[in-house]
């Protein structure tokens, strides 16, 4: 686990964040209404990368590092069933399935929380009709995602020279051995894009859920490293460039989220046309923190 200063993993101060990332050759988050394409402003052509994109990053980095520790564990895991991860409270409780009792439905919850790393830090609803165990507001908030600059979604067409069924050949025979021929199939992605995404941490919500210093860190230590465990031939090369970290002095804030959003700022170089990676941009930051508030470069 990566070593950050106190300031920044300390659960009863309140933080916000900025987070930069970038997709080389790739499909950072396919939209399901345009056929798969890279999701995008349709009126400024900006990229588009959801919130819970970057939440499933960070539970599967989660799941990944930490799939051993009882107090750590994924609530929405991938195509996971959540009211067998409900059930499992109730059963270690005592509970009834079927309880209208608030007080037990409240220690549903609590269980939850102190077994689930993303319910402790996202946020979760879970009152359905068996094994209810109420609402919890995550401390944890993030944005959606957007390109610094337009991106270009192509769809080309790619082939391969296999089959999956002997019936697949023009000749209809089960039977057969070998292709007489191959199979169209299309690909989308960027040539280059640049992201920023921005998020909140809120103490309030924290204490509520018994988030701790451990988990703000392996917070912090996934944003950073999700990436290289996320891999695969849609996504192409992704990487985290930049993880900057206001913390406030008081736990209700001493500024205003988007004064401190706006000292750091992300802009193509003059010099570059159309960018290709990372060093075609350039991150400044306005040395002019606000009182109460100091900045932490987690990654820069």
């Amino acid at each position: 686990m990566n070593t950050y200063e106190e300031n920044v993993v300390d659960p009863s101060k309140r933080h916000d964040f900025v987070l930069i990332f970038d997709v080389t050759d790739g499909n950072p988050n396919g939209d399901p209404d345009a056929g798969n394409l890279p999701r995008v402003d349709p009126e400024t052509m900006q990229g588009i990368v959801t919130d819970v994109a970057l939440k499933r990053k960070v539970r599967d980095y989660i799941a990944l590092t930490q799939g051993l520790d009882e107090k750590r564990q994924i609530y929405v895991k991938h195509r996971g069933i959540l009211t067998q991860e409900q059930k499992m409270a109730f059963d270690k409780l005592g509970f009834d399935e079927d309880t209208k009792d608030i007080k037990q439905i409240n220690d549903a919850k609590a269980w939850m929380c102190e077994h689930f790393y993303d319910t402790r830090l996202f946020g979760a609803v879970m009152s359905t009709k068996k094994f209810n165990a109420g609402q919890v507001r995550g401390p944890v908030q993030l944005t959606f995602a957007r390109s610094v600059d337009q991106v270009v979604p192509l769809d080309i067409t790619i082939t391969r020279v296999a089959l999956t069924n002997g019936d697949d050949v023009s000749t209809g025979n089960a039977e057969d051995t070998e292709a007489s021929s191959g199979q169209m199939g299309r690909k989308a992605y960027l040539p280059y894009g640049l992201y920023v995404a921005y998020g909140f941490f809120s103490p309030a919500f924290a204490k509520q859920t018994g988030v701790d210093e451990k988990d703000l860190s392996l917070f912090w230590e996934s944003l950073e490293r999700m990436w290289d465990f996320d891999r695969s031939a849609s996504h192409g090369r992704m990487a985290c460039r930049g993880l900057y970290v206001f913390t406030h002095e008081n736990q209700y804030g001493n500024a205003p989220t988007h004064k401190l959003f706006d000292l750091i700022e992300v802009n193509k170089k003059k010099s570059v046309e159309v960018p290709r990676k990372f060093h075609d941009y350039e991150v400044t930051i306005d040395d002019k923190i606000l009182e109460g508030v100091t900045l932490d470069k987690l990654v820069d």
